[in-house]
């Protein structure tokens, strides 16, 4: 049995985590205290030494110290702020009105507005509870078929996780080594790119069904003309200033993204004074969630440090390594099963979770195989954006369901009863979304320049065809004097050669 434990530590350990996942533990304690258990278990053995787990506090202390964590909360914050202040509401009226003449137009209000809370906020469960409370009534209201509403709300609320500033993005470049600058310009073009094959969906939705998606009544469009468009002014240019100033400070690199989320959130307050919505209360509501979500990605963090810390000692890294690259079809073959995994993962664990447990033993394998790790972390963001869009497990789903009517009401408006919205049409609702994000997923499999024409890639050099060369002298004559053609006065290493030469 001891030989059995000692040759088979790390695939335990995994299928361990997943049973207590599945088991419904807590993540952060799950892996914690799955890599203790077998930390243990594996010193007991004389596999491990105790002196291991020395190693544990100045992990936890160097998690403490990342600077780019910090990004987390201050976009959080932002994103709070801007969603409690009433900017959600203000867009989605005001698209609302500007799409509102065309089919299909308060879903196109939808998912244009849920790029820009993408672009603002950064929290998926800000983005679906705010248009799934102000835009849900009004679809419903005018007739939009309850699936399709549900979907469009549910999917352009995930937008927020692969469009800058996604907190899925900082968690991604955290674990993979990488700059998130680097993370967010090469998620930019996917998430646009995704934004529109939702519209497109959308637009053909309309052509087939004109009926799902009527067009708001001409009593429905209040604000026409100069109205309109000082409503356009007030409303969304401001939040277009807001993402230009944070995102455009990073990609062009005048901020780092922590630097860039404490100007967002300075911003957030701004905007929320001019609106006279800032008071204590909403800075207590915020303050307090922002501190509940980064306390949590940061006890999942050290929870997988921990696990980690003992995965590897116990030569885990190595166990999915030989795994992952002895799959037929090189790289190809790797990106499929990897995909195929984490689709597969995403309708149990969320993407906090996917991105702690998985990517840390995905990273490795895919930099031996020469795969760009950008690229990569823009692939699975795409990927685990379907976690929170899967039946029945989908956290998207979930909040569109707090905030769906879950019986017959009588519209204030029409005086119409209208009726509820099952639990199946929400997730009949999302199927076709989910099968967008897979169409994505295989589109920056098959046009890796989508997420390479964002970012500054230089010229390559082949290092393989870089020479170095020494200059040989005979012993027996002196070397050339400096300041001769052979060996101009201004060469860099003038100054060393002819300290040799006085000795």
């Amino acid at each position: 049995m001891a030989e059995f434990l000692v040759a088979n530590m790390a695939p335990l350990m995994f299928v361990a985590l997943i049973f207590f996942l599945l088991m419904g533990f807590p993540v952060a304690f799950a892996l914690a205290a799955n890599g203790l258990l077998f930390g243990l278990i594996g010193v007991e053995l004389g596999l491990l030494t105790p002196a291991l787990f020395q190693a544990l506090p100045e992990r936890v202390f160097g998690i403490m110290r990342n600077d780019t964590l910090l990004a987390i909360p201050f976009f959080t914050f932002m994103g709070l702020i801007l969603e409690r202040s009433g900017m959600a509401e203000d867009l989605l009226d005001t698209i609302g009105q500007l799409f509102g003449p065309l089919r299909g137009g308060l879903a196109y209000a939808v998912i244009f507005v849920g790029a820009l809370l993408a672009a603002t906020t950064g929290v998926v469960a800000a983005s679906v509870i705010s248009m799934g409370l102000i835009s849900l009534p009004i679809m419903l209201r005018y007739g939009y078929d309850r699936r399709l509403a549900s979907g469009v709300i549910a999917a352009s609320g995930t937008l927020a996780q692969i469009i800058p500033p996604s907190l899925v993005l900082i968690v991604l470049a955290d674990q993979l080594g990488r700059s998130v600058g680097d993370m967010y310009a090469g998620a930019l073009v996917p998430g646009l790119v995704l934004t529109g094959l939702y519209t497109g969906y959308i637009l053909i939705t309309t052509i087939v069904r004109p009926d799902f998606a009527p067009a708001l009544p001409p009593e429905a469009r209040s604000l026409r003309g100069f109205k309109l468009l000082l409503r356009v002014l007030t409303s969304l240019v401001p939040p277009l200033v807001l993402i230009f100033l944070v995102l455009g400070t990073i990609f062009l690199g005048v901020a780092t993204p922590t630097e860039g989320g404490a100007m967002g959130a300075a911003g957030a307050i701004l905007l929320a004074l001019a609106k006279r919505k800032l008071g204590l209360s909403l800075l207590r509501q915020a303050m307090d969630t922002t501190a509940k979500l980064s306390s949590f990605v940061i006890f999942i963090l050290i929870g997988s440090t921990v696990f980690g810390l003992v995965f590897r000692a116990v030569n885990g890294d190595l166990w999915v390594e030989h795994l992952l690259t002895s799959l037929p079809g090189g790289e190809l073959g790797f990106l499929i099963v990897v995909n195929l995994m984490v689709f597969l993962l995403a309708f149990f664990l969320d993407f906090f979770e996917l991105a702690f447990i998985i990517v840390p033993l995905l990273g490795p394998v895919a930099e031996k195989l020469g795969i760009d790790l950008i690229w990569f972390g823009v692939l699975l963001g795409v990927n685990m954006q379907t976690s929170f869009m899967h039946p029945p497990f989908g956290f998207a789903l979930f909040f569109l369901r707090s905030v769906a009517p879950r019986e017959d009401y009588k519209d204030k408006i029409t005086g119409k009863i209208i009726a509820k919205i099952t639990t199946g049409q929400i997730y009949w609702g999302a199927v076709p979304f989910v099968c967008i994000q897979l169409i994505m997923v295989a589109l920056v499999i098959i046009f890796p320049e989508l997420v390479f024409s964002g970012l500054d890639r230089g010229e390559k050099i082949d290092l393989d065809k870089v020479k170095i060369e020494i200059p040989q002298f005979d012993t027996n004559e002196p070397p050339p004097p400096f300041g001769t053609p052979d060996q101009p006065a201004d060469d860099p290493n003038a100054d060393i050669m002819k300290q040799l030469q006085g000795k």
